[in-house]
């Protein structure tokens, strides 16, 4: 087999490489990725803790009413008991009574607002736990498919390598170096030739240049320096 065709088959398997390393890293860095599911728990938190804040206030609402409506009960029985008969001191018992019964009313609605966005966050709360669940289903999901990917991507590499190799060892030492060379300095390093042109450049060859090209052997482009390649 001509010694371009070998490193043109070398480059091939370079670039596979190169694009399975970089799906590789890729897919890696995005293992164990929790940003997503993380901005979801912690908008179930908010909207957990803001259903416990308004239960918390609905009770202390009732708790206000229950004390407000035994001190009117209590108030009441001194007003009506027929023990005090001092007309002002009923007046203002009553006075007290009337009062205490139109703050017990204010209450008494407050806590029936605070019921309905008690009703309303409560179903905040189930929606996002819904939304919650749904995405670490995927999650879990996906992790799978991340590690599988990864799997296949570890084994193509290695398979890779060993053609690499193999196909390597069958070059000789200067060739290959010869090649590196131009590889760390521009990519690709073998252009292919169509039509008397470099593709990698795409400056015309020279007639001789083609006819040492034609024969297999690396011969550098003029121009760019890249090894010829004719198929």
């Amino acid at each position: 087999m001509a010694i371009t065709r070998q490193l043109y088959q070398l480059q091939e398997l370079d670039l596979e490489s190169e694009q399975e390393e970089q799906s590789l890293s890729q897919k890696v860095s995005q293992l164990g990725n929790r940003d997503v599911l993380d901005s979801a728990q912690s908008h179930l938190d908010s909207e957990q803790q803001r259903l416990n804040e308004l239960r918390h206030q609905h009770r202390d609402a009732e708790a206000e009413v229950d004390d407000l409506l035994s001190k009117v009960s209590a108030t009441e029985e001194q007003l009506y008991g027929g023990k005090i008969n001092n007309p002002k001191e009923l007046s203002g018992l009553q006075h007290e009574v009337t009062t205490m019964k139109a703050k017990s009313d204010q209450l008494e609605n407050k806590a029936l607002e605070i019921i309905d966005q008690v009703e309303a966050a409560e179903a905040s709360v189930a929606a996002a736990t819904s939304d919650y669940k749904k995405l670490e289903d995927e999650w879990q999901r996906q992790q799978k498919q991340l590690t599988d990917e990864i799997e296949r991507l570890k084994t193509s590499l290695t398979d890779l390598k060993t053609k690499r190799q193999q196909l390597a060892g069958q070059i000789d030492s200067p060739t290959v170096a010869l090649y590196e060379r131009i590889r760390q300095q521009k990519k690709p390093a073998v252009a292919k030739v169509e039509q008397g042109i470099c593709r990698a450049c795409r400056i015309s060859l020279s007639a001789s240049a083609l006819q040492r090209a034609r024969s297999g052997q690396p011969v550098q482009c003029g121009t760019c320096g890249r090894i010829l390649f004719i198929s």
